[in-house]
């Protein structure tokens, strides 16, 4: 690995990615707090690449902090052995994750080589990259599989200009068995998010993810990561549980409310609860400004200034 690169590095960073701070201002991912630790990442990089490091110092952690996407940080951007490696978890499809990825590389990129000469006659070396998502959401996906920015491109073409591919592994019961045993903790965090799909389904949400932690911890499934952040990952694994379908509910039941609410008050006296509180509802679940104003402007049909003006008043 050359010296630039390693510089490109501050002790700062590295300090700030292996320390799991419990107040934070996006929602973190459990897979992401769980390989944060560089020595749960070192045996992942492993079983994905028969390979033997067993020195985590040898993980140079190139996750930007600032890299955020709908409030989502990049989840894990590493350098060992000059590849550069970018990990993400995916509980529910995303097509877009290849332009994503190309955000996030770029941003690694720009601060690895900050104290380059970009404009000289000799060439600035970069490490290769590697993308990999983990999938393990409840929508069939294959095995695995390639995707391709090309894809996304309005115009098709053999030979794009540019192209980034990332590697999809499905992660659920029955997929990837022989990666799956080969890094203990990945299976482990699979065999717990199965466990509380699993209670999820005759209990409530949090009474299901109480109860899947204490399993696990019984049974030495995430044992030690679970007992010393038992609290967090509770926490976190509410907010994952099939986040998206529970928005959606939260927000059908807020129109509910409103129109029921503003019947005896006329049509604009019911526009305005159903708004204020699906206002509330969006700042309940951390949704940000600008997500909170697309959906009235898509709910109720107006236009940017009419909404712009709901959101002075309400988003306080």
């Amino acid at each position: 690995m050359n010296e630039s690169t390693q510089k490109a590095m501050s002790s700062e960073q590295k300090h700030k990615t292996e320390v799991i701070k419990p107040q934070r201002e996006y929602k973190d991912r459990l897979f992401r707090m769980i390989f944060r630790d560089k020595k749960e990442l070192l045996s992942l990089y492993n079983a994905m690449h028969t390979t033997s490091y067993n020195n985590p110092d040898d993980l140079i952690i190139t996750t930007l902090e600032n890299a955020i996407y709908m409030n989502v940080k990049n989840d894990l951007s590493f350098m060992i052995s000059d590849w550069l490696s970018l990990y993400e978890h995916q509980s529910t499809y995303n097509p877009n994750i290849p332009l994503r990825n190309l955000g996030y590389v770029a941003d690694v990129y720009s601060r690895l080589t900050a104290d380059e000469n970009l404009y000289g006659k000799a060439t600035v070396k970069i490490p290769p990259p590697q993308f990999v998502v983990f999938y393990n959401g409840v929508e069939e996906q294959p095995e695995r599989k390639i995707m391709k920015l090309s894809d996304a491109y309005k115009i098709s073409s053999d030979d794009p200009n540019l192209e980034l591919k990332v590697l999809v592994l499905n992660i659920n019961p029955g997929y990837n068995t022989e990666l799956m045993e080969k890094c203990k903790t990945l299976k482990d965090y699979m065999r717990y998010v199965d466990c509380v799909r699993t209670y999820a389904k005759n209990m409530t949400l949090s009474n299901a993810v109480e109860r899947a932690v204490n399993e696990c911890i019984k049974n030495d499934i995430l044992a030690e990561f679970l007992k010393k952040y038992k609290t967090e990952a509770m926490k976190v694994s509410i907010y994952e549980y099939d986040e998206e379908k529970h928005m959606q509910q939260i927000f059908a039941e807020g129109r509910d409310e409103g129109r029921t609410e503003g019947k005896t008050e006329g049509k604009a006296e019911e526009q305005k609860n159903g708004i204020h509180i699906l206002v509330n509802t969006c700042k309940s679940f951390n949704a940000s400004r600008d997500t909170t104003f697309q959906k009235i402007k898509k709910e109720y049909g107006l236009s940017d200034e009419e909404v712009e003006q709901i959101m002075t008043e309400y988003w306080k």
